[in-house]
């Protein structure tokens, strides 16, 4: 299992605008953007070069509240992951990384 890495949504963020007035909640956009660059920092890669072909959001996020991100190894060049706030897990996935290139070996 990978050292969980803490995410947290400002209140004031920008989406919250419009994301619902008078009962906010994190915008999947937002989390899986987070997730993008969080995944990226922690495994040097370029965030454009990863892609998330599978997401489910299973609870809702707040603004400001605390939420734990898990990564851990599925396979070639892939990781699973998962948001957890508290007791409830908010959203699970797998994320593809980029291909590491072929080392070419001079004879």
């Amino acid at each position: 299992m990978s050292t969980p890495i803490t995410i947290e949504i400002p209140a004031d963020h920008a989406a919250f605008a419009g994301h619902f007035p008078g009962n906010p909640i994190v915008p999947g956009v937002v989390l899986l953007d987070e997730i993008l660059y969080s995944v990226a920092s922690a495994r040097g890669v370029a965030p454009g070069k990863c892609s998330i072909p599978a997401v489910k959001f299973l609870s809702a996020a707040r603004p400001g509240e605390r939420l734990q991100l898990v990564m851990e190894p599925a396979g070639n060049e892939q990781l699973s992951f998962t948001i957890r706030a508290a007791d409830r897990i908010v959203a699970s996935g797998m994320l593809t990384l980029p291909v590491a290139p072929a080392s070419s070996h001079e004879s």
